[in-house]
């Protein structure tokens, strides 16, 4: 049983209010040791770097994507995305992004500060950070959307699922609020009755296609149907016949990014115990945190 459920944590793609993976039980809802004084100095001096990076780099609107839980089995390296707002009445560089509210059993949108983002991680001693910054014209049509409080809120489903199928309504998970909005601002008609399904048939005709996480086992894609923030219903049965979920996730959201945006510029931050490695361009750091030829690094002691 404690392998089962540890595998199943690893299907959760969530953010809660307390930046912890919701999808098992509500007990779960909360970080289960938390940060030190050490672990807590370290990530705000890496979210201290990050906001210079942003502010130099004359953007007002960054898609950013942390690591959170350790994916690793399935090659996810980033689990949770949002959209860092220069403008934010929160704090500069204040994060908008969908999360689970534990108690109340429900998605809500939050502006949370990076630090708090960074917080979020399950590792605090190895942990990653991208960053995507716009072409002028798209920013300015980001940025908009995502400060419009209404807007916003209009791409809200009424029901989470850490696992939600991206063409269906029924159900939404974090990262597949940040694909609608980037619909809603690119394309999709804001005015229409029901803004989700709008953004949806946009994204559909712009070829958005997440890749699929193979799940690999029957007794898993059993288990999803008696795990509250899991749900196979809106999936196409031929994907849970071969025991796999389609799901929006950073990268593939990243991925629609660079091929609707080709001028569009990553920045990628990892920050182990000792050092914070930076690269500019679209090839990922290595496993572990290893700095390349080329990359910044900066000490941490």
């Amino acid at each position: 049983m404690r392998r089962l459920r540890a595998a199943l944590a690893a299907l959760c793609f969530a953010a809660t209010a307390t930046g912890a993976c919701a999808a098992l039980s509500p007990q779960l809802c909360g970080r289960s040791t938390p940060l030190n004084a050490a672990q807590q100095d370290r990530l705000l001096r890496v979210a201290d770097l990050v906001k210079n990076e942003l502010e130099a780099s004359g953007a007002r609107v960054a898609l950013v994507s942390r690591s959170g839980l350790d994916l690793g089995r399935f090659g996810i390296r980033y689990s949770h995305a949002g959209i860092s707002l220069k403008g934010s009445a929160n704090a500069p560089w204040s994060v908008r992004q969908l999360y689970f509210a534990c108690d109340e059993r429900r998605p809500r949108l939050f502006d949370q500060g990076l630090p708090g983002f960074l917080f979020g991680t399950d590792d605090p001693s190895l942990g990653y950070l991208s960053i995507v910054l716009l072409p002028n014209a798209a920013a300015e049509a980001l940025e908009r959307a995502a400060l419009d409080d209404a807007r916003a809120l209009r791409l809200l489903a009424g029901s989470y699922s850490a696992n939600a199928y991206p063409f269906d309504t029924r159900y939404q998970n974090c990262n597949q609020w940040v694909a609608e909005l980037l619909a809603s601002a690119w394309g999709a008609p804001d005015g229409d009755a029901d803004a989700r399904r709008s953004a949806q048939r946009w994204l559909a005709a712009q070829a958005y296609a997440p890749a699929p996480v193979e799940v690999g086992s029957h007794w898993l894609m059993l288990a999803a149907n008696f795990i509250p923030w899991l749900h196979s219903d809106g999936h196409p049965i031929e994907d849970l016949h071969a025991r796999r979920f389609r799901v929006s996730l950073p990268a593939s959201i990243e991925a629609f990014v660079r091929q609707q945006l080709p001028a569009a510029a990553r920045l990628e931050v990892c920050h182990d115990e000792q050092k914070v490695v930076l690269r500019r361009g679209w090839t990922p750091i290595g496993d572990g945190c290893r700095a390349e030829p080329g990359d910044q690094v900066l000490a941490l002691d």
